[in-house]
Parts: C-alpha cells; structure tokens; sequence
C-alpha cells in the first residue's frame, strides 16, 4: 500500500546556498513542502524563484523567534524557559506573527499552505495562543493553514533526550490546535543531532519506514556555504546530496513512499476570536 508523505525543507531563504538546494531538490521532485523565513533579506529576491512550485509543492511560513532576523530574536533557551513560566507578551509575540504571515504575502501573492516553527517555536505555551490569534487576524473565514504537531513526533532520530525535551515543551499543541480548527499533521519525523557526523542516510531509512499514511518529515537542506550565523551549515550538504540521490529514491519504493503534498481535510473551522 503507498503511504503518502509530505517532506518539507525548512529555511527557505535564510541564505542563498539554502534556497538554491531546496529550488533543485523541489524541481527534482524530491521535496513536497517548504517553509520559509520571512523575515530573512533574501526573502523578497527568493519568492519569485519559489512561486514557480506554487501547486505543486506546499509552501508555508517558518514562524521564527530565535534566527537574528528582527529585533525580537532570542536565544532558543529564552523562549523555553519564559513560555514554561508564562512570561511571555501575547499581544507582543501576536505581532510578531501577524508581520511574518504579512512579509509572505506580500511577497508571495497569497497566505501560506502552513505553518510550522523554527526551532519549534510556534508550539511552545503562550507563543501558540499568539499564533492562534494572528491567523484569525489574517485568515478571516477563509480555510485555515496546516499545523506542524511537534508533539506528534513518532521517532527521536539520533537524540533521545532532544525528542524527549521538545515533547515535554510542545505538550497539549496538537490538540489545542484542532480545538481552534486546524488541521495538523498526525505524524512528525526528521529530528536528530543535525550533525555531520550524523548517519542521515540510516535515520532516513528508518523514518520512511515507522511514517503512517500523511506523516511530515522535516529535513534542512542546502549547498555547502561559510556561514557564520548557520550553526548546521556544515550539515546541510550532506542531507542535499542524500536527497538527491537514487539511494534515496530506491528507499521510498522500497517503503511504498509517494511524496505529496499534506491533505489538508481539516473538519469545518470554528470560528476564531481575534
């Protein structure tokens, strides 16, 4: 039986090397999704080159609090500990969302297929209700985006302790979410090390085997680049040459792997309050 999977490049335009492999890997027809740093300079240069998979892939907004963007940019660990203590601006950090959903479009001519977080961000307590808000903000009855479930993560990848800590901090997303009348993703892979020591190729091969019918797994690829401010660029190489291999394309025939877009079959939204 095929089992259909969305496979989503995280970062598009956080740099050039970035979208330059994601682009190839999406014209390859070995990506289905994409999210996007909205905030990143290379954004606005970036879009037109993306809109040519409008359809054909799911692009979406990589909501980020931590990526030396903007002024609110913090060290992952700020936002870990302020959103478990609640000491989080909700009006504050709903800005914040609000100007990336309008940076994507107004750049890419419509609202995002989705929308996932970078580092997780967009699933941590507080932060989450934020972004509830914004898209009631923006989307105003029309069909709401899909949800990246960071507690669905059906493998730890590499990292036990990783998977058990970003579990234990996105708690109660999933069902949140769909209380508000998202759609949400009902399997989550591809965390691990990023390393490049990391056995990419391995941990792959045991994604594509544990993901159900509609799983999403996140991968970070790009071409090799000397960035300063990218602490998995040296990884990045390693997951867009495996991608774009036949390694890769014989492993999703042998597992009955069919990458597509997600389905977002959502139930009939509720209404949002903004």
């Amino acid at each position: 039986m095929t089992k259909r999977l969305t496979l989503c490049a995280d970062d598009f335009a956080q740099s050039d090397a970035i979208s330059a492999g994601i682009l190839e890997l999406l014209a390859a027809g070995r990506l289905s999704a994409t999210s996007v740093m909205s905030q990143a300079p290379r954004w606005a240069s970036h879009a037109g080159e993306l809109k040519a998979f409008d359809g054909k892939a799911d692009v979406g907004l990589h909501f980020n609090l931590s990526h030396p963007f903007g002024d609110h940019a913090r060290p992952l660990s700020h936002w870990l500990m302020k959103s478990q203590l609640r000491q989080l601006s909700r009006p504050m950090l709903r800005d914040a969302a609000v100007m990336q959903i309008d940076l994507f479009q107004q750049h890419f001519g419509r609202l995002p297929d989705f929308i996932d977080g970078h580092q997780h961000v967009h699933a941590l307590p507080v932060v989450r209700d934020a972004l509830f808000e914004a898209v009631a903000l923006r989307w105003q009855g029309r069909p709401l985006p899909y949800l990246r479930a960071p507690d669905r993560l059906g493998h730890p990848g590499d990292n036990r302790l990783k998977a058990l800590v970003l579990r234990s901090v996105s708690t109660g997303f999933d069902d949140s979410a769909q209380e508000h009348g998202f759609c949400t993703t009902p399997w989550f892979g591809g965390m691990y090390s990023l390393t490049p020591q990391a056995d990419f190729a391995g941990l792959m091969q045991q994604w594509l085997a544990r993901t159900p019918d509609r799983g999403l797994i996140m991968c970070h690829p790009g071409h090799p680049a000397q960035d300063k401010d990218d602490p998995i660029a040296a990884t990045r190489d390693k997951e867009f040459r495996f991608l774009g291999s036949q390694a890769f394309a014989d492993l999703c025939t042998q597992y009955g792997v069919e990458l597509v877009r997600f389905d977002n079959a959502a139930p009939t939204p509720t209404p949002l309050a903004a």
